[in-house]
């Protein structure tokens, strides 16, 4: 049985993985700190510190006898160029899925955010993987079909516990976001906004896309689990 060691920014992650690949024969051991989020205000924080503690969590998941590592934060994902080189097991980003899905096709997407600060890293990471597909013949690398969407006042909800609020606010933007471009695609970019997407997908009739919407096909692929 593969072991994934599991990083979260917070809690209520931890559910999510878990039900998505309870039907595989993978053990999951979970690791949450929520520390950089806290200190992202600081006036003395930068990426610098992101990227030493991302770096240090990943040599130490690796050390706890992990055979891959999934980090589910957003915030996080964006240091995997760096952090990544410095162990010697696979390092999947919750986004890794996506950023796949947008390589291989010509769609325009909206990318709805909650956190601020995983804005800036998330489209990084995506121009990227643009640049790379164009690189590798799988598409043009048109950034510009490629939007990110703060919907505002929400991310605070869910840090201070209130997930039914979360829920709701999340739930209504992605859908508001789906009526005012119907031709666009809408991306749930962060895990925790995932269950906001299944409702706003049922409540609008159009799919919103989430993290987790292609998570256990691309592990299936990538680290060859396989179901129970």
């Amino acid at each position: 049985m593969i072991t994934i060691g599991c990083f979260h920014a917070h809690y209520s992650n931890i559910a999510l993985i878990e039900e998505t690949l309870a039907s595989y024969e993978v053990e999951l051991v979970h690791y949450v700190d929520p520390g950089l989020d806290r200190r992202k205000h600081d006036a003395n924080f930068s990426e610098a510190v992101t990227q030493e503690k991302v770096s240090q969590t990943l040599q130490w998941i690796a050390q706890c006898h992990a055979d891959a590592i999934l980090v589910t934060c957003t915030l996080f994902a964006a240091e995997l160029a760096q952090a990544a080189q410095h162990v010697s097991i696979p390092v999947i980003g919750i986004d890794d899925p996506l950023l796949q899905k947008l390589q291989q096709t010509s769609q325009e997407y909206i990318l709805a955010f909650t956190n601020p600060a995983t804005v800036e890293g998330t489209m990084t990471r995506v121009n990227k993987a643009l640049q790379q597909g164009e690189t590798s013949g799988q598409q043009v690398a048109d950034t510009s079909r490629i939007e990110a969407v703060l919907i505002p006042g929400t991310f605070e909800l869910i840090m201070r516990g209130d997930k039914d609020g979360y829920l709701e606010a999340v739930s209504t933007g992605l859908q508001q976001l789906a009526a005012q471009s119907p031709d666009k695609m809408v991306v749930a970019a962060q895990l925790s906004m995932a269950p906001a997407a299944a409702r706003a997908t049922a409540n609008a009739g159009t799919e919103i896309y989430s993290p987790l919407a292609s998570l256990a096909t691309y592990l299936e692929q990538h680290l060859n689990i396989v179901h129970r």
